[in-house]
């Protein structure tokens, strides 16, 4: 769960980050009545029998020892893995460094996502073990989840190409500043949240696994198309969540749907912070987009496949709330694309600045 589905133009920079606590905009806590709380308990058997299966059993799994250097191998061997490691990185764009680095920093605060959907109202886990399907399947997800970082920091780490104390604590300050995505503890709310979040993460890492391959690193391509995989995987569980509610209970999803959207539905990791840049989530939005990774079109083209993955425009029998909502996002695509086109006229009109990453070692990048 990695890209911001609304990038932020790179024309409107402010401060965002706080490192002491900021009182919360007020918020719906807990948003879903009881009866909504029993449509998911009646959905257990068939999340057990169309959610579970998706996930993959820990010996059929990658690891990321998969894709690094030996460690158990004798020194001079494991050293040559490593050097080798480090030649294939040599010509790879420090742009390209800063945004591993981004997408890395965001899945290593994974124990903020998985405390926030784990407290959602019918599905939570409430012991921590709990064998409910809705459970077993968010505990299953982040462990296949928290390969990802795993193996993305210590690629990175290797290369010797970024600075890894900036970069941790840069993961230290995220975690620390949590998550708050509006999700009212509500797993209606969850699941669009993650259909877009996974889809977004599957493109984006999906087409740094191109740029890689064309850096000359097939080992990072590899890499980046393995996490790929993943997302695409877990984006099938959440969308295939949301389409069962629209089957089961249509206006109150479709009411969720359109909710997210006008909320916006931002990236996980948008307090990161280095202890530097107060705009560091726009600096690395904007890098996103410059180089091709994830952009506003992308947002675009995603509410457009899951309009007609959910078959919303064909929906019928919404309630006044449901079809209020049903035009609100069936038309939001054309307004979206507007909005990126007047967003590219603004940007050309503005001179290139650059901005330094402490990542890369304070190395500056032209945006």
């Amino acid at each position: 769960m990695q890209i911001q589905t609304l990038p932020l133009a790179c024309t409107s920079l402010k401060p965002i980050v706080n490192i002491s606590p900021q009182p919360l905009k007020e918020r719906k806590t807990y948003s879903m009545p009881p009866e909504k709380v029993e449509i998911f308990k009646s959905l257990e058997g068939w999340a057990s029998e169309k959610v579970l299966p998706m996930l993959k059993p820990v010996e059929q799994s990658w690891q990321p020892q998969t894709f690094l250097p030996d460690s158990s191998l004798p020194t001079g061997e494991f050293c040559d893995q490593v050097k080798a490691l480090r030649d294939r990185t040599k010509e790879i764009p420090d742009e390209y460094f800063v945004v591993l680095v981004g997408n890395m920093i965001t899945e290593e605060a994974l124990p903020s996502y998985q405390t926030a959907l784990n407290n959602q109202d019918g599905i939570r886990d409430d012991y921590g073990a709990s064998p409910n399907p809705w459970a077993v399947w968010l505990r299953g997800w982040s462990a296949e989840e928290n390969r990802h970082g795993d193996l993305l920091k210590t690629y990175l780490y290797l290369s010797g190409r970024v600075d890894m104390e900036r970069i941790e604590r840069t993961i230290h300050y995220l975690i620390a500043a949590g998550w708050d995505a509006q999700l009212e503890n509500n797993p209606y709310f969850g699941s669009v949240y993650t259909s877009f979040q996974e889809r977004a993460t599957f493109m984006a890492h999906g087409n740094i696994a191109r740029l890689a391959k064309k850096s000359g690193d097939q080992v990072l391509a590899q890499i980046c198309g393995t996490i790929a995989a993943d997302e695409k995987r877990h984006e099938k569980v959440y969308t295939r969540i949301v389409e069962k509610l629209l089957e089961v209970d249509p206006s109150c999803a479709m009411v969720a749907i359109g909710d997210m959207l006008e909320k916006k539905i931002v990236m996980p990791a948008h307090l990161m912070y280095d202890g530097e840049d107060p705009n560091l989530f726009q600096h690395f939005s904007a890098v996103l987009q410059r180089i091709g990774v994830y952009s506003t079109d992308d947002f675009a083209d995603i509410l457009e496949f899951l309009i007609g993955q959910w078959g919303l425009e064909k929906l019928e029998g919404l309630t006044s709330h449901g079809k209020k909502a049903q035009d609100f996002v069936c038309g939001l695509t054309p307004r979206i694309r507007k909005f990126q086109e007047r967003a590219h006229d603004q940007a050309h009109k503005m001179k290139p600045y650059g901005i330094k990453f402490s990542w890369i070692f304070n190395k500056e990048l032209v945006l």
